[in-house]
């Protein structure tokens, strides 16, 4: 799986992440083995579910750009 971040722009999807105490070795962790998957109810994107190396459970919502290529839009710690 590639993984798209943009890393230049202020409001890219690595300062999204960043911006919840996350990065992306921990999104790109859960995107290539998450625990479940489902789809966004507000925005139809997918989204992976998974633990990340200190035990947190975190949410990464993503686009699908084609059947070997995504793009993280946000991640964020689920309350469990």
């Amino acid at each position: 799986m590639h993984v798209i971040w943009d890393s230049v722009s202020p409001d890219g999807n690595l300062a999204h992440i960043e911006a919840h105490g996350l990065t992306a070795d921990d999104v790109e962790r859960v995107l290539w083995e998450p625990d479940g998957t489902d789809m966004s109810r507000s925005t139809g994107w997918p989204v992976a579910f998974g633990h990340i190396n200190d035990g947190r459970l975190i949410c990464v919502v993503y686009q699908r750009i084609d059947d070997i290529t995504v793009m993280p839009v946000t991640a964020f710690e689920v309350e469990e």
